[in-house]
């Protein structure tokens, strides 16, 4: 009976884990700011970022494929990528994106 509960245990620990997994996505696109958005999609945007960040603004990903803005819950890790195109893979949750990792391309 022992070994039945073992099992059902790992198999419940493991499940977890690939429904924990499958939440995590990577959307490719360009670092921005709030205040130009989509207007600040591009490589040359770096220097204009940095002044809007100065003034309040936060950090956003312009995504490539429908030019969607997703918020960035946790700007920390994007710092030192203002304007760079990037794959940001993280948990999407509505307009919002949490950034585990990022990789420039």
């Amino acid at each position: 009976m022992k070994r039945v509960g073992m099992v059902l245990i790992a198999v419940s620990l493991l499940f977890f884990a690939v429904v924990s997994a499958a939440d995590t996505t990577t959307v490719n696109g360009y670092v921005s700011d709030s205040m130009c958005a989509a207007k600040g999609a591009n490589a040359s945007h770096a220097g204009c970022m940095k002044k809007c960040l100065s003034k309040g603004a936060t950090y956003v990903i312009v995504t490539d494929d429908d030019k969607k803005v997703l918020a960035v819950d946790n700007p920390d890790a994007l710092k030192g990528h203002e304007g760079h195109h990037v794959a940001a893979t993280g948990t999407v949750t509505g307009d919002t994106i949490h950034i585990d990792s990022v990789k420039m391309l």
